[in-house]
């Protein structure tokens, strides 16, 4: 990937991520308080887990995009992680920076290879779409969950029957 490939596949990506991540914030706001153990089936993770997961996986994604190098993360919820709120408070304090970190990347950083686990060897900007994809899937399992637990659906990608689409005035 060239330089001037990179920069461009930046400029649409970045303006998209925030937007995404504005959605997820919604999302992780609408999970209601004291309802964090719901699991749909005895297989699903619970609220909090799939809350966590989709939080701290945004900033897992963008942080070795910025490293150029994928390492596991983090398994389980911190200790200091107990609810929604504190997930939601976490992903406020920690994914915008790093999104500026991401913003900041010379051309060098942004075409880097950077390999995934052995699996592909991609550039770095690459794996902004897989970031948003995973995003993508795991706000949708946890907005299907939102409901069964007595909470309001955001809109999304549209509106929803708890915050129909509003025409602008």
């Amino acid at each position: 990937m060239q330089p001037a490939e990179a920069r461009l596949l930046l400029s649409v990506l970045v303006p998209q991520l925030k937007e995404e991540i504005a959605t997820t914030h919604k999302v992780l706001a609408a999970v209601p308080p004291g309802k964090e153990d719901y699991r749909p089936h005895p297989s699903s993770k619970s609220a909090l887990e799939l809350a966590w997961h989709l939080a701290s996986s945004d900033w897992w994604f963008l942080d070795c995009i910025v490293r150029g190098e994928f390492q596991a993360g983090e398994s389980g919820i911190p200790n200091e992680i107990r609810s929604a709120a504190d997930v939601l408070a976490w992903y406020d304090r920690n994914v915008p920076p790093m999104l500026e970190r991401l913003e900041n990347l010379t051309d060098e950083e942004l075409t880097r290879p950077v390999p995934f686990f052995g699996l592909m060897t991609w550039p770095a900007v690459r794996y902004l779409l897989i970031m948003m994809l995973h995003a993508v899937h795991h706000r949708g399992q946890l907005s299907s969950y939102l409901r069964p637990m007595g909470g309001k659906v955001p809109a999304i990608y549209g509106g929803s029957a708890d915050e129909p689409m509003q025409p602008p005035a």
